[in-house]
């Protein structure tokens, strides 16, 4: 309708009209806009209409409406942002225990194969007997007169003479003084062996060695030639330079009135032997020279052998008495009994045996011999079958069915553990 008004007047009223007419039809226009957008807004709240709504003039500016403040918004981005930290932080700190782990039982694995590797340089080439002349000449000049100030016991007829060689070692003179003759045990500096033989004016017949070490056999060669008729017992399974004698499991030497018995005693070596000086002839104390079976509140490594190998061999010196003399191989006292505090630290024997070895070794004398009664009391290697040891252990084996393998289980253990206290 407003087309055909518009042409009319175009055709009646010339050009002036026309203009008039195109703004009234502009006009008309704006409103049906207008219209248009109203119904566009109703369909848009009506869900009854489907139509799709006109696009908004751009001469309509649109006002959002203003949300209210989530007050959870805060909590979830500390959630989304700490929950993958902490995460992370997990994983990181997991991976380095992981690391640590990894490299203790690398060093572990690497320090059991660099002890295998150095001990069988040092037990079956020469380097170990080079090995051995260069402590014996570093212990020579550091200690020309021993590394402790010993003290013979004298029997009814019969003397124990311990001799300090190397820088803790010991070798012993067993002298037989109605007859003039001497066994040495383990005489590893023949050197410091001859001078202690020329001193007492014996003549030396026999040498026991309880094992193949060169700390314990290094003067079998130079005593053995120098002494013509002196004749080198030990364990034919060992290896033992120079030896003459083999002995077996309860084989007994005789020198004069001396009585010797020889025990088997495998684990430090395939065949330690520890020799035992019967006391009945000479109405004295048995005495019992170890080698590295045992030591003062202490045992001997674990080379050749097992752990149930060791145990074997301890028991068989627990079956001995305890008025025996215990001789050992090594001036080992004061460290053995402080590890010994560690693993039962409300031992009295053991703190009162430890103030006396500190009086000794401040004097610079020597702690042997002590006694297996005593040893029982204190030296945790004796002590395997011991409920108060195994509890100041802690969680260990604990009670079996087989008593020999939880005990050989504890001594592991304890081995274990002495060998970690030393290396600190």
């Amino acid at each position: 309708m407003a087309a055909v008004v518009a042409a009319t007047a175009l055709k009646g009223r010339g050009a002036r009209n026309a203009r008039v007419l195109r703004g009234i039809l502009s006009g008309a226009t704006a409103n049906k806009a207008s219209q248009n957008r109203t119904r566009a807004l109703q369909s848009h709240s009506s869900p009854e209409c489907k139509e799709e709504p006109e696009p908004l003039s751009p001469e309509l500016e649109y006002i959002p409406r203003k949300r209210g403040k989530n007050p959870m918004k805060a909590v979830g981005l500390a959630w989304a942002i700490g929950f993958p930290c902490g995460i992370l932080f997990f994983v990181l700190t997991k991976q380095e225990v992981d690391k640590d782990r990894l490299k203790q039982m690398k060093a572990r694995q690497n320090m059991r194969v660099s002890n295998t590797g150095e001990y069988s340089l040092y037990t079956r080439t020469w380097l170990g007997y080079l090995f051995y002349r260069q402590q014996l000449r570093r212990a020579r000049n550091r200690y020309p007169k021993g590394h402790s100030k010993t003290q013979p016991r004298l029997f009814n007829g019969v003397k124990v003479l311990p001799i300090p060689v190397l820088s803790d070692n010991y070798s012993y003179l067993i002298i037989d003084t109605q007859a003039g003759l001497a066994v040495a045990v383990d005489p590893s500096d023949p050197r410091a062996v001859q001078a202690s033989i020329e001193k007492e004016r014996v003549n030396l017949v026999a040498i026991l060695c309880t094992h193949k070490h060169w700390d314990h056999s290094g003067g079998n060669r130079d005593l053995s030639r120098r002494h013509r008729d002196c004749r080198v017992y030990g364990s034919p399974q060992d290896g033992i330079p120079y030896l003459t004698h083999p002995l077996c499991h309860q084989d007994v030497v005789s020198v004069g009135r001396l009585q010797i018995r020889a025990l088997a005693t495998p684990g430090h070596t395939q065949g330690h032997l520890v020799y035992l000086l019967d006391g009945e002839p000479y109405k004295g104390p048995s005495c019992l020279f170890s080698g590295d079976l045992l030591f003062l509140s202490g045992c001997g490594r674990t080379f050749e052998g097992t752990a149930e190998t060791m145990l074997s061999s301890l028991d068989t010196v627990l079956d001995l008495g305890d008025d025996t003399l215990l001789w050992p191989g090594h001036e080992y006292a004061e460290e053995n009994l402080g590890f010994a505090g560690v693993v039962e630290p409300e031992n009295l024997a053991r703190e009162r045996k430890m103030q006396w070895v500190q009086r000794q070794r401040m004097e610079r004398k020597s702690t042997c011999p002590s006694t297996l009664g005593e040893e029982r009391a204190y030296n945790p290697f004796l002590r395997t079958h011991c409920l108060e040891l195994q509890e100041a252990l802690g969680p260990g084996p604990g009670p079996t069915s087989d008593d020999s393998c939880s005990r050989a289980q504890l001594l592991e253990e304890l081995r274990r553990l002495k060998d970690m206290h030393k290396s600190k």
